[in-house]
Formats: C-alpha cells, sequence, structure tokens
C-alpha cells in the first residue's frame, strides 16, 4: 500500500530484456536504505527490488505489467516517480493506493496558469470512473480530479508536485499510468453487477 505521496525521482539506469519480461535497474540517492524484496512504487506500479549492486538496485516487470501499464516505454535516463510502501502509524497524506495500475492515460493539453498546471488526459472507456473532487493516481502521485468527463479528466498540479515528480517531463501525448480511486472502483462494480 502506498500513499501516492512521491519521495524521490529515480533514474533508469539499464533495460534488459529476460523473456518476456524486463529487467530494470534503478539509481537514486537512498538505494542504499533500500532492501531486497521490497515494494516499490514506480510511476503508480508496484515493483519488488530483486537485487542490489552498489548504488544500483533492479526490478523484474512481467509481461501483464509491460502490456497494461507505460512501462513499456520507459528509456535509460527517464526519471521515474518513487515511493516506498507506507508504514503502519504513518500519517496518510495522500490516499489509499495499491500500486495495481487500471489503465494508462493520454495527456490531451497542459496549462499553466500563473504558477500551477492543469493536465489533461484520456482513456480508453472502461468500467473506470473519475468524479469530480475524488482522488486519482497518475503516475504514483495522489492527485484531486478537477474536471471529470466520460473517459476523460483533468487535474491540478501545485509548484511543489510539479517540481519533485516527473510532471515536468509529460508532455502532451505521453502515456501515464492511471490508478482509479479504489472506493470507486468497488461501488462501479457493484453497479455493473446488478444491471
Amino acid at each position: 500500500m502506498f500513499t501516492g505521496i512521491i519521495e524521490k525521482l529515480s533514474e533508469i539506469k539499464e533495460i534488459k530484456k529476460e523473456g518476456e519480461n524486463l529487467s530494470i535497474s534503478f539509481q537514486n540517492s537512498i538505494t542504499n536504505e533500500l532492501k531486497i524484496d521490497q515494494s516499490i512504487s514506480h510511476n503508480g506500479i508496484c515493483l519488488t527490488i530483486v537485487d542490489i549492486v552498489e548504488n544500483i538496485y533492479t526490478v523484474t516487470a512481467i509481461k501483464e505489467t509491460i502490456l497494461k501499464t507505460s512501462i513499456k516505454n520507459w528509456k535509460i535516463g527517464n526519471l521515474i516517480n518513487f515511493e516506498r510502501a507506507m508504514k503502519l502509524g504513518d500519517r496518510l497524506d495522500g490516499h489509499m493506493v495499491q500500486g495495481h495500475v487500471d489503465q494508462t492515460a493520454v495527456c490531451k493539453n497542459i496549462l499553466e496558469e500563473k504558477g500551477s498546471w492543469y493536465f489533461d488526459f484520456e482513456y480508453n472507456k472502461s468500467d473506470n470512473i473519475t468524479i469530480e473532487k475524488g482522488s486519482i493516481t497518475i503516475n504514483g502521485v495522489s492527485l484531486t480530479v478537477v474536471n471529470s468527463g466520460e473517459n476523460s479528466f483533468s487535474v491540478a498540479i501545485i509548484p511543489y508536485t510539479y517540481n519533485h515528480t516527473n510532471f515536468k517531463n509529460i508532455e502532451i501525448g505521453d502515456l501515464v499510468n492511471i490508478e482509479f480511486d479504489m472506493i470507486g472502483k468497488y461501488i462501479s462494480k457493484i453497479f455493473k453487477s446488478q444491471s
């Protein structure tokens, strides 16, 4: 479980194909605090550390993850949002995030608004829903929905979030990972089963 509050940016150092899987190696300033078998959110994808050598740690992404997320577009040198799992007893500053990406969305527009930014996203129509002022996770960042459409939504980004996550690197047309609000997913499933 995560909170959607990003701790660091991790830089991709190596990507290797291993059968249908990808082995991805990262570096950040707290690699020395990590351990093998630890679950880490990378752009909202929960990935397990399988190896640590000096200041480089490695994770494995299986075929299912590659198909459902933006990981297939990652390149060496990309900066990825990094968050360790929350500890019991900590404050929940964002919202409850599982690290299980539901689908991807495409950035359709970015508007700078005197010190803040509005990002518009569109996703393939599905059972997933957003609601005005509801929670959404984009690339692992806990955010509030500003405008909610049938298969689109917007978020407002404050300067701190913009400067401390990889939102500053997102461009129109980029694919991002989306995890919809857990409660909203349950409600949507209940309504679908009753109709």
